[in-house]
């Protein structure tokens, strides 16, 4: 499966504006991620950009009709076990195991608090944004109450990563596709 595929399955599963911009943010990170430890790039990118592919038509089977529709369209096995486990202790009971999949249960979160974040700049950027303001929103149970911290937590630890140094790569993934996520800001 290529990106051009991926995207048209996603587009096939997702009309909501919001959800297509996070697949392609969490997109974004995957592949700033998978550049930062040496692994397939266009794999991690597309896992991050399926993630999500059967939330807003499947919302209460999230993580289960990923399955059926992935296998329909020739995904790997890799790649579907990757999807699935995002949803770990929420709506799915697959663990992350490999790198790939531990990013991307912690990423996907996390960009949503990035994101929330943004959009509360006086840029509504994320290309000014810095690891100690997002750091400050974390801590700010209140704000963008949806994100659950405890999963970026244990993912966090899962990778065995500092949580400073993940907020700053995954700003800078969302950054490299800024302005397809709507958050390139003024100028």
């Amino acid at each position: 499966m290529d990106r051009e595929q991926a995207y048209s399955i996603l587009t096939e599963y997702n009309i909501s504006e919001a959800l297509i911009k996070h697949a392609l943010a969490v997109e974004g990170v995957m592949r700033h991620f998978a550049a930062l430890y040496g692994e397939d790039v266009e794999k991690w990118g597309i896992v991050g950009l399926l993630h999500d592919v059967d939330y807003e038509m499947y919302p209460h089977e999230h993580c289960k009709k990923a399955v059926e529709i992935l296998r329909a369209n020739g995904a790997d096995e890799d790649v579907i076990r990757a999807v699935v486990s995002h949803g770990y202790g929420i709506c799915s009971d697959v663990e992350p195991r490999h790198i790939m999949e531990k990013v991307l249960y912690t990423v996907d979160e996390l960009t949503g608090l990035a994101n929330a974040a943004a959009l509360m700049r006086p840029s509504r950027s994320i290309m000014d944004m810095e690891v100690k303001s997002l750091m400050k929103k974390f801590k700010t149970p209140g704000f963008a109450a949806g994100v659950n911290r405890s999963v970026i937590r244990q993912g966090y630890e899962m990778m065995g990563a500092d949580l400073a140094q993940l907020m700053d790569e995954t700003i800078k993934g969302m950054r490299g596709v800024a302005a397809e996520i709507g958050l390139k800001g003024e100028g």
